[in-house]
């Protein structure tokens, strides 16, 4: 991963075409994946993930999916640990490695690393778990974004391990987190790296994400939230509160009519696409920004270079 052969990195919104390009590459090269996704890292949880299938992993060998089950934690820090590990395994097989996802907080700590923050206590955290589960993550939301607008902002109001996090640094140290990231790192990369970001008319991403979960509807999302359910995962675990469980898990535990269920999961997969593509506007400059195709063409382009090296 230097000047020469830097890590090539595949990110974009949700429903934008990763998959796609990959699958493409890998018809051509000996590529491996290094799955990006926070949430593809959860045994059992499939579909809603839009993990890769068997079959398409066993054309391309995909990392850091289904490490943890659904009620263990996995962060930041650990990725770029492991990602980086995988990437220098997969350089001495003599494949090349492809960094593939949507979580900006992965790749951004895996190219400039991660600021340094306080201890934790888990004392504190327990009480701030204790507060979620009698009144909310919205409302230990809303008392974060009183203390730090800047850092709340960035995260969703049901994200309850995050707000935990932010919450307990704010209560050990008197410091707003988002001072304290802005204080530490993030500045230079620590690693060389190509990044390639899809961007799409937004008029057409939302018309892939309506039917993308139309399509995880017919591929039995529905039983998988409810066997999930049935191994005893709490709906109030970070895994069962991402996009389409949350919304399923109502359906099945509250009465939420399916057809509603499945416009509010296209909703807000919409509305976290957006999500996504302001952090990469905020976080990368434009030249990153590109089509499906000249993503494909410009990965292309740099395995080829690398391959004749």
């Amino acid at each position: 991963m230097n000047k020469t052969n830097p890590l090539i990195i595949l990110t974009g919104p949700t429903a934008s075409g990763k998959t796609g390009i990959i699958l493409k590459l890998a018809e051509k090269y000996p590529i491996e994946i290094i799955s990006a996704d926070s949430m593809q890292i959860y045994r059992g949880m499939d579909i809603a993930t839009a993990k890769p299938t068997p079959e398409e992993q066993k054309i391309l060998p995909h990392h850091l999916i289904d490490i943890m089950n659904p009620d263990e934690e996995y962060n930041a820090g650990a990725f770029r640990k492991d990602a980086l590990r995988i990437a220098s395994e997969i350089e001495l097989r003599g494949h090349i490695p492809i960094v593939a996802g949507g979580t900006g907080l992965y790749i951004k700590a895996l190219i400039f690393g991660l600021s340094e923050g306080p201890t934790r206590s888990e004392e504190i955290r327990e009480n701030l778990r204790d507060f979620i589960r009698a009144n909310g993550p919205q409302k230990a939301w809303e008392i974060l974004n009183q203390h730090d607008p800047d850092i709340a902002s960035k995260i969703s109001p049901s994200d309850a391990s995050r707000i935990i996090r932010y919450m307990e640094m704010i209560l050990l140290t008197g410091e707003k987190p988002s001072a304290m990231h802005d204080g530490h790192g993030f500045r230079e990369p620590k690693i060389d790296a190509r990044v390639f970001c899809i961007s799409m008319e937004r008029d057409v991403l939302y018309e892939r994400i309506n039917l993308r979960v139309i399509d995880m509807i017919g591929m039995g999302l529905v039983d998988e939230t409810k066997k999930l359910l049935e191994k005893g995962y709490s709906p109030t675990l970070k895994s069962m509160q991402a996009l389409g469980y949350k919304h399923l898990v109502a359906h099945l535990l509250d009465g939420l009519p399916l057809d509603e269920a499945i416009l509010l999961v296209q909703r807000d997969t919409r509305h976290y696409a957006k999500r996504q593509m302001t952090w990469n506007r905020g976080h990368y400059g434009t030249d990153i920004f590109c089509s499906v195709e000249n993503a494909f063409k410009g990965m292309e382009k740099l395995i080829d270079k690398r391959l004749s090296s």
